[in-house]
């Protein structure tokens, strides 16, 4: 293998599958009032938005021991045929309890596509070659958020079931894995300390939970805020898309801004960013200041999230990667979960204070944390 391999059709597959695990929430976040409404889910709706991140949380660490013993390919394609049959299911199950465990279920298949996703090009590339994949994998979510969210905006003005269509693009993916994509061999777990877990990459993964919570407070709160200042679902749509494509444009520099800043200081720039945005968000803006929070939040998401995927992976030893990507995938739906927590317990503009507020004491608590992690590394 060698860094500079060029992008292939194994690896652009996998970029493409990547496109999912954004979209496993925001396909009906446009949409949310009015499935909420249907659902008679007036209290609490974000839950049908976060409650697939429980499912990730849940599912992810027996996710991670599957991978090490079938092989990634073999995983990927089992949680795409899921993927598309749960994320369907959920436009004609006759109750809400239903719903509610499918998206949840919905959860774990998720896990099994982003874990399994990222460990093949793991094994597709090496080096400065994986960095610049991560990156794109990092364009690939957020391009499926442009995507998605538009799409799920504008089949949101449909009819409140529309927007579930959207899931079964997974079936497309399944088939094109089936042709194309080669199962490398399994590897097995290293006991080497640089495949530990948390020893070694225990900030990757604080930095994931913070990054994600602080993204899906704005994906959750803003089709409300956007609604009460008189724009429609298609608007929440296109706005979030905007966020999105900003955050693929940042996905495409970020190796150059790891280059320069380092990975800690990337990190804490995004932290500043959600601030930032929050901060904008807070005052309940006109729309040229709405673009500047949006310009915020879309490069926030683009410099850690596909940072954390390239960061914990080059700490990783081969074997085990799946594993930790799978404990990644963990902490990346876990900061989506605990969102809807600020969303829930504040109200109005008050959840974008208390968002900023949360983004300033994650950069200190993150800088503190990485220090301890650079010093356990440098005696490893």
């Amino acid at each position: 293998m060698t860094s500079q391999r060029p992008l292939h059709r194994n690896g652009a597959l996998s970029l493409g599958v990547a496109t999912l695990t954004i979209m496993v929430g925001s396909a009906i976040a446009p949409g949310l009032p009015a499935i909420a409404d249907h659902m008679h889910m007036q209290m609490n709706p974000s839950w049908l938005i976060t409650l697939p991140a429980l499912g990730v949380i849940v599912f992810g660490p027996p996710t991670g021991y599957l991978i090490g013993k079938c092989g990634p390919r073999s995983i990927l394609v089992a949680g795409l045929m899921l993927y598309g049959l749960l994320g369907m299911a959920g436009a004609v199950l006759p109750s809400l309890p239903l719903v509610l465990l499918d998206r949840f279920l919905l959860g774990g298949a998720t896990a099994m596509i982003m874990a399994s996703g990222t460990a093949l090009i793991s094994d597709f590339y090496d080096g400065d070659a994986r960095l610049r994949m991560m990156a794109r994998q990092g364009m690939a979510i957020e391009l499926g958020g442009v995507v998605f969210l538009s799409l799920g905006g504008m089949l949101a003005e449909l009819g409140w079931r529309f927007p579930f269509a959207l899931y079964l693009v997974a079936w497309l993916f399944l088939a094109l894995v089936i042709a194309y994509v080669p199962q490398p061999k399994p590897q097995e777990s290293s006991p080497s300390a640089k495949g530990n877990a948390f020893s070694q990459v225990g900030d990757i993964y604080l930095a994931a939970v913070l990054c994600m919570l602080l993204f899906f407070v704005a994906v959750i709160a803003l089709p409300r805020q956007l609604a009460t200042a008189g724009h429609g679902q298609a608007m929440a749509g296109y706005y979030l898309a905007y966020v999105s494509l900003v955050a693929v444009a940042m996905a495409a520099l970020m190796p150059r801004i790891r280059g320069v800043l380092g990975a800690r200081n990337t990190f804490c720039a995004a932290f500043i960013l959600y601030g930032a945005a929050h901060m904008i968000f807070s005052l309940q803006p006109g729309l040229p200041l709405l673009a500047l929070a949006g310009l915020f939040m879309g490069a926030g998401f683009g410099l850690s999230i596909p940072l954390a995927n390239h960061e914990l992976v080059e700490r990783s030893a081969r074997g085990d990667r799946g594993r930790n990507l799978a404990y990644l995938a963990v902490a990346i739906f876990l900061g989506q979960f605990l969102s809807s927590f600020i969303e829930t317990a504040s109200s109005g503009s008050t959840v974008f204070v208390v968002a900023a507020v949360f983004a300033m004491i994650s950069f200190l608590l993150f800088i503190f944390v990485s220090r301890h992690f650079s010093k356990e590394l440098s005696h490893a």
